[in-house]
């Protein structure tokens, strides 16, 4: 039943990883705990439900735009909802109270300060409930980065009932500890509780140092299009974006704590219905914004923890499709994270802040895998490349610094032992003879004729390496400096040889039904209908069709009401409204589809023909590149290194151990090896494959696919 639902409410054939065991475990009467990254779906692990059970389900939600987002896709897809918060009038809020008694609604919102209001409280106790979900969960928690007291109001509440209903808690993003707060203050009673990865394929990260913020952010946005969200640290910081964009022609809105409610309601209304291109914004911007098509979250400054950062990036691509998640970092950022963590009158809660803002840093200095470094923070232990951040596609040359280092730590060393510890500015002043003191210093000048920013990207590598101390900006050298001071450590730096275009980038995400070439002509047409019916409605553009439903509907075609159902995201309740429109519109542009090419016949003898088995042991992500090679000239879909591994675990060729992947008996037998390496992080092993492992990684792949 739960698989009909899905289709004709919401249009999808498939759950997503984890959907299907929590709603199983809920329609069993067994409360859960979902920890699912942002765009995973954790909406319809109540939702789906909630068209089962026999009575209502409330939802507590945070905030105000989240509820209203999710009760109109729901009244969209047919499903009576509705919400109660401080945006409603008495009257309204009285007919929807009486609504709710008659039994009108399947799911009601209410917002947690509300819950233990008289009017709210009778209402629920009149009522049989069956469900009770708890979004944005992490908030109960005081070591969770949005910690709201109301929340701890939800016990008290579900108490007052005369029978407790079924209780499921969802987050994003939580800590091993948040997970424990969750469980005990909710009280949850013998629950499912499932982590799935936190992996979002269609994110593609990276991280750039630009000389110049402001430029490299226009040079950005002039080569790619759609809506984006531009995070800045402080209210001055969106102001002066915000106040170039504009004047430099970009549709702009902004949002931070300091304007008026009104001003920050009608900016992020403007940046949901697609009135605005852009939004500038602190970190007040974002929670429960439920926007499906945003394709980039531009980070301008550093955030102070990865909890956040992953938090706020994964606002972009919800709808699945490829979409950008950009850092732009400065040391300065740090000082500037610094300053808004001391504001803390808790030294413990300094001290915690302080040591989440080091593993933020460390993301951004990392020369290694980006995606890797995410999921790892998070615990899910990787050891291969992803092959799809900035650190993995760029085109690097391999820098020997040592010399220039050496340069850097002696001046900085000398002063140590001056008693001085000097700022970035003034030490690089020094080093460039431009300093009007400590002129005596044999570094004085000693590296007159390169740039400002060059010294800048040794002081970072060092400290990100542990041979310099960042006491809030003050620099020093640290014990390990002198293994750099002595020759006996070699220093390099990556340089990048040429910055790809974003729009280069292989795309993710293919359709093996797609039966015609994207037009962005019709594809645009479509877009232009959305907005028309959007406005008809005065709903936001998604909630008509997401970016990726268009895609989809693009490329199949769809020319009567039975292929239109083949539409990823169109169920019967959207076909009846809005399909005889947008088959309309598809069969007036039939005649200028192109049709795509037919993929040459794919056979398992042509693809053994085809792959390329190297000699020289591979590590997983290698093996998975030469796969790919062959799968996409054939249109098939792509694997990758984490696939792999898991198909080598169920033939029983790896396994793993203390969270690292090992081979097995079996697999030593094959040509799996185990070597140790080493990163910024530490020691870690990695496997190889020989050629024959090589071949059979190649065999596993094919018979999933098959």
């Amino acid at each position: 039943m739960k698989k009909e639902i899905l289709k004709q409410y919401f249009g999808y054939d498939d759950f997503r990883e984890g959907q299907s065991e929590i709603i199983d475990a809920l329609l069993i009467g067994r409360d859960a705990l979902g920890v699912m990254p942002t765009g995973a779906g954790k909406s319809l692990c109540y939702q789906i439900p909630s068209m089962i059970l026999p009575h209502v389900t409330l939802v507590i939600s945070p905030l105000i735009s989240l509820m209203r987002d999710q009760v109109q896709a729901l009244v969209a897809n047919g499903i009576p909802a509705a919400f109660i918060n401080s945006s409603l009038t008495d009257a309204q809020r009285e007919i929807v109270i009486n609504r709710a008694r008659k039994g009108q609604y399947k799911i009601i919102y209410v917002a947690p300060e509300r819950l233990l209001a008289p009017s709210i409280l009778q209402l629920a106790q009149s009522l049989s409930v069956s469900l009770i979900a708890v979004d944005e969960a992490h908030c109960i928690s005081q070591w969770g980065q949005d910690f709201r007291p109301s929340y701890l109001d939800i016990p008290r509440f579900v108490e007052a009932l005369s029978v407790r209903p079924i209780v499921t808690a969802f987050t994003a993003t939580a800590t091993s500890r948040v997970r424990e707060d969750i469980l005990r203050i909710l009280d949850l009673r013998e629950p499912l509780t499932l982590v799935t990865s936190f992996d979002r394929p269609n994110l593609y990260f990276d991280v750039k140092r630009p000389q110049d913020k402001y430029s490299t952010l226009t040079a950005y946005l002039r080569e790619n299009e759609g809506r984006g969200i531009i995070y800045c640290s402080t209210r001055k910081e969106v102001e002066s974006v915000t106040e170039k964009l504009v004047s430099d022609g970009y549709s702009v809105s902004r949002y931070h704590a300091g304007l008026s409610d009104d001003e920050r309601n009608s900016s992020q209304d403007d940046f949901l219905y697609d009135r605005v291109r852009l939004i500038v914004a602190t970190n007040a911007f974002g929670m429960g914004i439920d926007k499906s098509n945003v394709r980039f979250v531009i980070h301008y400054n550093m955030p102070q923890n990865v909890e956040s950062y992953y938090q706020e990036a994964g606002r972009a691509g919800r709808d699945g499709l490829s979409s950008d998640c950009i850092l732009f970092y400065a040391r300065k950022d740090i000082n500037t994270a610094l300053y808004l963590i001391n504001k803390s009158e808790n030294q413990d809660e300094v001290a915690r802040n302080r040591q989440l803002l080091n593993r933020m840093e460390e993301y951004c200095e990392t020369d290694g895998c980006l995606r890797r470094y995410i999921l790892r923070y998070f615990g899910e232990r990787i050891e291969d490349d992803c092959g799809n951040c900035g650190n993995c596609d760029g085109d690097f040359d391999e820098i020997d610094i040592t010399v220039d280092a050496q340069k850097v730590l002696s001046n900085i060393a000398r002063l140590n032992r001056a008693g001085k510890s000097l700022m970035f500015t003034h030490t690089a002043n020094i080093l460039l003879g431009k300093s009007d003191d400590f002129t005596d210093l044999s570094t004085f000048g000693i590296m007159k004729g390169v740039t400002r920013h060059y010294i800048r990207s040794i002081v970072n590598r060092l400290t990100s390496l542990g041979f310099i101390r960042d006491n809030n900006g003050y620099l020093s050298v640290t014990p390990k400096a002198y293994e750099v001071l002595s020759g006996g450590v070699v220093v390099t730096i990556r340089e990048n040889k040429a910055e790809p275009s974003e729009k280069t980038r292989r795309t993710k995400n293919q359709n093996l039904e797609h039966k015609y070439a994207l037009s962005e002509e019709l594809l645009a047409k479509l877009k232009e209908l959305r907005g028309e019916i959007a406005r008809e409605e005065n709903v936001q553009a998604y909630i008509v069709f997401s970016d990726a439903t268009l895609v989809d509907m693009c490329q199949k075609h769809p020319q009567a009401e039975d292929e239109m159902l083949n539409v990823s995201g169109v169920g019967r309740v959207k076909l009846e409204r809005y399909g005889a429109r947008f088959l309309d519109l598809l069969n007036r542009e039939a005649p200028n589809v192109a049709p795509l090419e037919k993929p040459p016949v794919f056979t398992s003898e042509s693809f053994f023909e085809q792959i390329e088995i190297s000699d020289e042991p591979l590590q997983i992500s290698r093996v998975a590149d030469n796969l790919n090679a062959v799968f996409l000239r054939y249109d098939k879909p792509k694997t990758s290194g984490i696939k792999l591994n898991k198909l080598l675990i169920e033939a029983t060729y790896l396994e793993t151990v203390d969270g690292v992947k090992l081979p097995t008996n079996k697999g030593r037998e094959l040509g799996i090896t185990v070597v140790d390496r080493n990163s910024d992080r530490g020691p870690y092993k990695q496997c190889l494959f020989d050629a024959r492992a090589q071949r059979v990684c190649a065999e596993l792949a094919l018979n999933e696919m098959e």
